[in-house]
């Protein structure tokens, strides 16, 4: 959870540009990051790959006017609208855009579009390469499953992270061991890089939210590492496990919240 999703890139990034805020080179660019390549393909229209360049134009084209994004994981269709094959795909790359008011490629206007990413890597440690391959999918014109307003999120955010934390140093599960600790200090140094939560054109409370969803991740990361911090006994893991789950799944859901704010935003603002 230490990574920002790249669904969220593509959505605040892609955003931004519909909304005449950034470049279509600078949203394209924010959006790849660190990887070495993004595609689009299947893209109605589009004969075949395109660069996020043309990718973000045409989805404009097509009538596009916010993007949204999904975070399922196993049991929980956060974000996600349907058919049950896109929820499926979905759900195992764990992520997706969704791009509500663009026609399928069987035109109809029930129908949007999904994007669902397909990560290759290639060299050796240290110097791995990263390609991704967003496909694009007809989806349903619904509203996505589960997602909690900004204040919503935020509110239960808190009272997640009231209820556990106490419970969580009772158990000792907190100090995570050397492996764990290196991906948060490594998370935290990203962070102090600067890097731009969201992009132009978000309400502040969107990246208020989501700093302290990527926080939670975070805490969750570090009391649940693979080490199993310092919980020793069968039956602490189990309750370290037990308390987590609800705030690793209201860190999800405010991730989703603070990136679809500006989608949400364009619906209130259209009745």
């Amino acid at each position: 959870m230490l990574d920002e999703p790249r669904a969220g890139r593509f959505a605040a990034w892609g955003n931004a540009l519909l909304a005449g805020l950034v470049s279509p080179d600078e949203a394209a660019t924010r959006a790849v990051a660190d990887d070495a390549s993004h595609r689009v393909v299947e893209l109605p229209g589009e004969p075949g790959p395109v660069g996020l360049t043309l990718a973000f134009g045409r989805l404009r084209a097509l009538g596009v006017a916010g993007l949204r994004i999904a975070l399922p994981a196993p049991g929980h269709p956060l974000g996600l609208c349907g058919p049950p094959e896109f929820n499926e795909r979905a759900l195992e790359a764990g992520e997706a855009v969704l791009a509500a008011g663009a026609p399928g490629r069987a035109a109809g206007a029930d129908t949007a579009l999904g994007l669902i990413p397909e990560v290759s890597t290639a060299g050796p440690a240290g110097d791995v390469l990263t390609q991704v391959v967003w496909r694009c999918v007809p989806v349903r014109q619904a509203p996505p499953a589960d997602v909690p307003s900004l204040g919503e999120a935020e509110r239960e955010l808190n009272e997640v992270l009231r209820e556990t934390t106490a419970a969580l140093m009772t158990l000792d599960v907190a100090g995570a061991g050397p492996a764990t600790r290196a991906r948060l200090d490594a998370y935290r140094a990203r962070m102090e890089r600067g890097r731009q939560l969201l992009a132009p054109g978000y309400p502040p409370r969107a990246a208020r939210v989501l700093e302290l969803a990527q926080r939670v991740a975070g805490l969750v990361e570090l009391a649940g590492g693979g080490d199993h911090g310092g919980a020793v006994s069968a039956a602490e893991i189990a309750e370290r496990d037990r308390l987590l789950r609800p705030v690793e799944r209201a860190a999800r859901r405010a991730r989703v919240a603070a990136y679809n704010a500006y989608a949400e935003e364009l619906e209130r603002q259209r009745g």
